[in-house]
């Protein structure tokens, strides 16, 4: 089995895939644009160095060398949002199997991805494709507010705006140039309620493995309020029949788009309007969320995907057996990390919970909080209990300080 990996240099969690393909076997030729260390290098039977992973024409002409060099190409595969489009389109113009271009498209462009989920009664925002000021205004005047606008093919919160008025959005206009010139966006209407996502892994259009995460606050105030540690809890309860309609929900979405060997996370929202489908990816999670799964469920998650995508099946299972979670602890002021309080009582109280840890060193900067959950110190816990490990969660926030100015 021949398998083409893109960008398996960058980010650094991109090695965890690498590394699951060559345990089941595989043999790797990884396609990049920068530097690769001793331990990428080792992985891969061969490197094919381009400019720009992102751009088509050069991973076609990059897969198209590979092809005749040989051995034979079975798969190419990405797992960064930025990338799977690329690779889909690709993989097309080479004969390569694959989740189609289309179906790829629908699920990295949010305008494109609700009009057709909604066509096959998948409940969500009312949202548009807007490119100029005028069509942001009659879009607030008939919806009304609080709304989002966002790229139509962004990952996470990244560029995404909420708004509560006529001085917040003509503020949001004027930011993003649209007063100035064309500039593609999706614009929705909010959807109040808890928020989290469901993913899965998927194998020949079936669901093989799922699970449920929750956010805590939603992701917008995680983003923007720097006094408040963020935390994704997944459950571990998930055959609960509270949860039988969002697995019914992500079943109808994964059926409706055609996706066939993938991971998918897709995005949800449960309020006064009931459950609402956000948005989704057919890719992993974001922020190596796959390593809370294999913690909570005593799984490596990463070969059982390699194994999908190279043999379409799975060995293992999901254990269920503990609840896990990420916390993103946010630093006392941006500039220098001075030093950190409550580290050994959170070790004494909860040290046999705590899977992993990163506290960067006394003089490493600070970095935004937009920058995600991984941006400063975090922490990876387990516990028996959903509720346990929640409360664990939210002490651990409580306690463990980032002393930074």
């Amino acid at each position: 089995m021949h398998v083409i990996l893109l960008a398996p240099h960058f980010p650094a969690g991109q090695r965890r895939f690498l590394r699951a393909l060559k345990s089941v076997g595989a043999m790797v030729t990884g396609i990049v644009d920068g530097p690769v260390d001793t331990e990428v290098k080792h992985f891969l039977d061969q490197i094919v160095t381009i400019d720009n992973v992102t751009s088509e024409e050069q991973v076609y002409r990059a897969v198209r060398k590979i092809q005749d060099k040989g051995p034979w190409v079975h798969k190419l595969e990405a797992t960064i949002e930025a990338h799977v489009l690329t690779a889909a389109r690709v993989r097309e113009r080479t004969a390569i199997p694959g989740t189609p271009a289309e179906t790829v498209l629908r699920c990295r462009d949010k305008v494109l991805m609700k009009t057709f989920l909604k066509e096959h009664g998948i409940p969500s925002a009312a949202h548009e494709g807007v490119e100029t000021a005028g069509e942001c205004r009659a879009f607030a005047d008939r919806v009304g507010y609080p709304l989002i606008i966002k790229p139509r093919d962004g990952a996470g919160s990244a560029g995404t705006y909420r708004v509560d008025d006529d001085a917040e959005l003509e503020w949001v206009i004027h930011e993003l140039g649209m007063d100035r010139r064309p500039t593609p966006v999706a614009i929705e209407e909010f959807v109040e309620g808890h928020e989290g996502f469901y993913d899965t892994l998927t194998v020949n259009g079936r669901i093989v493995m799922d699970f449920v995460s929750h956010y805590y606050p939603n992701v917008l105030p995680a983003m923007r309020d720097p006094g408040t540690p963020a935390m994704i809890v997944t459950s571990n309860r998930i055959a609960a029949d509270s949860y039988g309609e969002l697995k019914k929900l992500g079943a109808q979405v994964n059926d409706a788009l055609g996706l066939g060997t993938t991971a998918t996370h897709m995005e949800w929202f449960f309020g006064p309007k009931g459950l609402r489908f956000s948005e989704i990816g057919a890719r992993p999670p974001g922020v190596n969320f796959w390593d809370v799964y294999c913690a909570a469920n005593e799984i490596d998650l990463y070969e059982e995907w390699a194994r999908a995508v190279c043999y379409g099946d799975v060995h293992a299972m999901p254990s269920r057996r503990y609840s896990g979670g990420l916390i993103s602890l946010r630093p006392t002021r941006q500039g220098t990390v001075h030093g950190y309080t409550g580290v050994d009582e959170v070790y004494r109280k909860y040290g046999a919970g705590i899977v992993k840890a990163h506290l960067p060193p006394v003089g490493s900067r600070t970095q935004p909080i937009e920058a995600g959950y991984l941006a400063n110190a975090w922490l990876i816990v387990r516990h028996p209990d959903y509720d346990g490990c929640k409360a664990v969660m939210e002490d651990i926030g409580r306690t463990l300080r980032m002393h930074a100015g």
